[in-house]
């Protein structure tokens, strides 16, 4: 009979289970994966199965990364019995396929299995290799099947890591001698697939729990394996003020019962303050005592204490609520200045990427970016404190903003603060008419160059560069300007863009050349209305009494709530924002600015918070109060991105004129989907300088 390639839906219990029983037949060469997980890829569309005359001949399992725009394959399994029949390639067909948008399938593999004759006949090429984490520190060989697409976001992505610290429990799992029986959970953290996306870190209460080793020979074993992992030491006396913090809440909740005595839940909550005061936000456990105090460590230190399976099943939430904490930087005082002449040295300290950059120099290159053919800004920006945490200089030289100073010092906002300069560079080369961003420091801090690959900055000439396309209309259009700003790097070619682009393509142009809006594509557009409290929270739309600083603008990344009823909401989508109520002096029934969605999620109150708290504004009763009014007893987050507040508001009746003119109607009663015509339109308003 002939081969059927099947998606699973988490519905299909029977297919799953098949899947999970021909896995475990070659764990030796997938690795450990637990049933959830299978479950997860099946309900986020990652489950395909080989169908053989009734019986499941191959499957593959794969993710789809919401900010990479490739597909990342976890498993793919043949049962030896029907290997060479061909299984595989129907199943990374299929794959290709249904994800066409995507630019390409990625995979790694240990090169000592043999297996590179096989990816090579499936269409892989060899892309770089990787040292696994396991017991005998294999080699991964990166593969990549590119979905032939021009490369024009070629170097955008980004795999920075989740890093997460581990409680001895998970570490003896993981590198013990004789691991527990229940190890096999915490060993799926070293599946193959998870290498370059979880980082396991070493605090110093790991240590601690080591020395306490009785056998000599296992001591001297585990203590060895811990110098692999990245070692952290968080300031010893922040981590004994969040201890007692902790103990105090721990034993004052009354929803916790059954705790040690305080020495020993003291030795527990060592790993929680530790976590916390590294700037880290992932503890891995599978302490029963810990994750009865999840609660506790999140609302004292905003550490996430999580079983090794929620780690495999949910990489892709957690990395991001470690990395983005926009939240955090809603209350603080983070201000702009100047650097004055003189003062230069002073920031060697903070600044200069030790190991990288010799200190001298740094501060001499600082002093040269004063004066010359250019007007350099050196712009310092500080914490509440006073504390200097980032530090860029640019200029403007034709159309191409230039960065010769990008860094960032050590915070635990630091990745949240490297990507908010990255879109203030961005915005900046917008305002002064750049098509280009040359960010040319040679030793730029880890953090910045990290992030920059998100946002389409890709490597030439030795640095990193960003194109501008600064227009909403057609595919033609944006590559027109794509091409000349193609042409300020020295170079020839484009992508060449056509009308109807998938809504995935269009989503990741509008990403890696933003401000682009490419709208003959797919990608549809929503016009959301919003009340004026939340849109200043938001955007500080209408202005607050404390106005947030217009270097830090909005934050990149946020979320809204709002009941659960579907208008034909998918991603990725452009949002409108009206601000609803009000009279025209009380700054309402006007449209403020536009985002990008990227995620839409209906869930219970409590789920969508403990997913999305890091990105702030709403509390865990206001979400709730949502819920608490809608039929279903759920609510809707919208996870949207790079808000751009215009610079001109369009007004209820402006609004109400365009849309006449364009022979339109629209609704401002809830959430509605709009023509992209009526967003290009009111977009080109928003920006209009006459």
């Amino acid at each position: 009979m002939t081969i059927k390639i099947v998606p699973v839906a988490e519905t299909q219990a029977e297919l799953i289970d098949a899947a999970v029983a021909l896995g475990d037949r070659y764990t030796k060469t997938l690795g450990l994966l637990t049933p959830p997980a299978y479950r997860k890829h099946a309900s986020d569309g990652g489950l395909l199965v080989a169908v053989d005359d009734g019986e499941v001949a191959g499957y593959a399992l794969f993710g789809l990364p919401k900010r990479s725009p490739h597909v990342r394959l976890a498993h793919l399994c043949v049962a030896e019995e029907h290997r060479g029949k061909g299984v595989a390639r129907l199943l990374v067909e299929q794959i290709r396929r249904r994800h066409q948008d995507r630019l390409g399938i990625k995979a790694k593999c240990r090169r000592d299995y043999g297996l590179s004759e096989m990816w090579t006949s499936l269409g892989f090429v060899p892309r770089g290799e990787v040292r696994g984490r396991g017991r005998d520190g294999e080699i991964l060989d990166g593969w990549w099947l590119d979905h032939g697409h021009l490369d024009l976001f070629a170097g955008m992505e980004s795999e920075a890591l989740l890093v997460v610290t581990v409680d001895y429990g998970v570490f003896a799992d993981l590198r013990g001698w004789a691991p527990a029986s229940a190890a096999a959970e915490s060993q799926a953290l070293e599946a193959g697939w998870l290498t370059d996306l979880v980082e396991i870190a070493c605090t110093p209460q790991l240590l601690h729990d080591l020395r306490d080793i009785a056998d000599t020979t296992e001591r001297k074993h585990q203590r060895a394996a811990s110098q692999a992992l990245r070692q952290v030491t968080p300031d010893s006396v922040a981590v004994s003020a969040r201890c007692r913090e902790l103990l105090l809440a721990a034993r004052t909740t009354t929803e916790v019962h059954g705790l040690p005595g305080d020495t020993e839940l003291l030795r527990r909550l060592q790993y929680v303050a530790e976590t916390s005061c590294a700037g880290l936000q992932v503890l891995v456990t599978r302490d029963p005592v810990l994750m009865q105090l999840a609660d506790v460590a999140w609302d004292v230190a905003r550490v996430k204490v999580v079983t090794p399976t929620v780690v495999t099943l949910h990489v892709d939430e957690l990395r991001q609520a470690q990395l983005y904490r926009p939240a955090d930087l809603m209350g603080t005082e983070f201000r702009t200045s100047r650097v004055t002449p003189g003062t230069e040295a002073e920031l060697m300290a903070f600044f200069n990427q030790s190991g990288y950059d010799d200190g001298s120099e740094f501060v001499q290159r600082l002093k040269a970016l004063s004066g010359g053919a250019f007007e350099w800004h050196r712009e310092l920006l500080r914490d509440g404190p006073g504390r200097p945490v980032a530090l860029y200089v640019w200029a403007v030289d034709g159309r191409t903003l230039t960065v010769p100073v990008l860094r960032t010092a050590a915070h635990p906002l630091e990745e949240t603060l490297a990507r908010q300069m990255l879109f203030l560079l961005k915005r900046l080369g917008r305002d002064c008419g750049a098509q280009v961003v040359r960010i040319t420091d040679q030793f730029p801090s880890p953090a910045a160059k990290a992030a920059a690959g998100d946002d389409g900055f890709f490597e030439h000439d030795g640095g990193l560069v960003s194109l501008l396309v600064d227009v909403c209309g057609t595919a033609r259009d944006v590559e027109a300007v794509g091409r000349q700003a193609v042409r300020e790097l020295g170079r020839e070619g484009a992508a060449e863009l056509q009308a109807g682009l998938p809504a995935e393509t269009a989503g990741v142009v509008e990403r890696a050349w933003w401000p682009a809006k490419v709208m003959d594509s797919v990608m549809p557009s929503f016009l959301v209305p919003i009340e004026p409290r939340w849109s200043a929270e938001l955007f500080n739309v209408p202005a607050t009494l404390l106005p947030r600083t217009d270097e830090l603008g909005i934050s990149r990344e946020h979320v809204y709530y709002r009941s659960s009823g579907r208008r034909g909401e998918s991603v990725p989508a452009r949002l409108l924002w009206y601000v609803s109520k009000g009279s025209p002096r009380e700054e309402g029934q006007m449209v403020i600015g536009c985002s990008r969605l990227d995620e839409v999620l209906i869930d219970a109150p409590d789920a969508l918070h403990s997913k999305f708290e890091h990105l702030g504004v709403y509390g865990r009763e206001q979400v709730r109060a949502i819920a608490r009014d809608d039929a279903s007893g759920c609510a809707m987050a919208l996870r949207f991105s790079d808000t751009e507040i215009f610079p001109r508001a369009v007004s209820l009746r402006r609004l109400n004129s365009l849309a006449e003119s364009l022979g339109l109607q629209f609704s401002l009663m809830s959430l509605s989907k709009i023509s992209n015509r009526l967003f290009q339109a009111v977009y080109e308003e928003g920006h209009r300088r006459t």
